[in-house]
């Protein structure tokens, strides 16, 4: 009877009401945006987007290496071109708040 309850009590499902969230996720940039492609050479990127924002230095076994551009990185292994990716871009950017005008005090 026992194993019964416990088989009747995991088989019954618990409902529970979920809320949904909506988080807009934004547009990832630019559809059109020419991105290197992937076999391209760390030289060809070069020639062709110019010098990265920012290198990293390659990491893990295989080196990957990662060029970040404003609006994309690249990941090269033994600098060969394996992806490419748009950074985010948000629809709305959030402006940070103005600050208050700062009053002095007078003696």
């Amino acid at each position: 009877m026992p194993r019964a309850l416990l088989l009747l009590a995991l088989l019954t499902p618990l409902s529970t009401p979920a809320e949904v969230l909506t988080i807009p996720v934004g547009q990832q940039g630019d559809t059109h945006q020419p991105l290197p492609v992937r076999g391209q050479t760390q030289r060809a990127v070069l020639d062709r987007f110019g010098l990265a924002d920012k290198e990293h230095p390659a990491v893990g076994k295989p080196p990957i290496t990662r060029w970040d551009y404003r609006e994309f990185s690249v990941y090269f292994e033994s600098g060969v071109v394996v992806d490419s990716v748009l950074h985010h871009q948000p629809r709305n950017p959030i402006q940070p708040p103005a600050s208050a005008p700062q009053h002095e005090e007078s003696p």
